[in-house]
């Protein structure tokens, strides 16, 4: 789809007419009705209705509209901004297909950028996103899994695997569970310590949100070791006495062939370490 339709749409909305966004943009009206009419077959629905009262954007139209203005400005970033800044810059776009790895993406990050010099950096928070996918497709450079890829597209490196441990807070008014998410692997190793609560459980798919809650709020639940390092030590946060570890598998994804395979392994493979 042409960014010039794009841009048409937006016309055509604001002006309330064909014609109108025809004399805004200098070009004839049947520029613009093709222009229209071309997002219209891509997307298979009518953007705009034309009556008495004039030009009107359809339902779909108005759905439309938002998703047009951030194409917009994207492609005013990619054309603009973008070329100066990427001089002599490194582009890393990372993504973490579990929130308890959030953390580490920006660690990961700053020792990429200690390493290697200043980035154009993208880190991803979309975790309903497929990350072996948008790693083989170039959405993301590298991407944090606790699942063994299949995909040929890319390859992956299996790190020293992710404990979580059980915590409470010190005075919790009750037991209540917070349950992460976390996979299959953490949903069989969870079920006896939500059945030691009081019966109430609570859905957090956020790591941070849940660590949040707990210390707040009060309650129980399994945080990675290194996000509560410093909870543990200043007593916010105590172990659960008798709980087994939860060792979660980690796998580091990039793309066959990458350039920055080596390095991105080896930051990380430090700060694992360090941590």
């Amino acid at each position: 789809m042409q960014i010039k339709a794009i841009e048409t749409f937006l016309c055509v909305a604001e002006t309330g007419g064909f014609h109108a966004a025809a004399r805004k943009l200098n070009v004839t009206q049947t520029a613009v009705s093709a222009r229209i009419r071309l997002i219209e077959d891509e997307t298979g629905k009518p953007l705009f209705t034309r009556g008495a009262g004039g030009t009107s954007l359809t339902e779909f139209g108005r759905q439309f509209r938002p998703y047009a203005e951030q194409m917009m400005t994207l492609w005013s970033f990619a054309s603009r901004d973008l070329p100066a800044q990427t001089q002599n810059r490194v582009a890393l776009r990372l993504g973490a297909q579990l929130s308890i790895w959030d953390p580490l993406l920006v660690d990961l990050a700053i020792q990429f950028e200690q390493r290697l010099g200043q980035l154009l950096l993208t880190l991803n928070y979309d975790h309903g996103l497929n990350m072996v996918d948008a790693v083989a497709t170039h959405v993301l450079d590298a991407a944090l899994t606790h699942e063994i890829p299949s995909d040929p597209r890319v390859q992956s490196q299996e790190l020293n695997s992710e404990r979580l441990l059980l915590v409470r807070s010190p005075e919790a008014s009750d037991p209540v569970f917070v349950n992460l998410e976390l996979g299959e692997v953490y949903q069989d190793h969870i079920r006896s310590a939500a059945r030691q609560s009081s019966g109430q459980t609570v859905f957090l798919g956020n790591c941070m949100m849940a660590l949040r809650y707990v210390l707040r709020r009060g309650g129980t639940g399994y945080f990675p070791e290194y996000v509560i390092r410093d909870h543990l030590s200043a007593g916010n946060l105590v172990p659960v006495a008798g709980a087994l570890d939860l060792m979660l598998p980690l796998f580091l994804v990039t793309r066959r062939g990458s350039a920055n395979n080596d390095d991105i392994l080896t930051c990380l493979t430090d700060l694992r370490a360090a941590g």
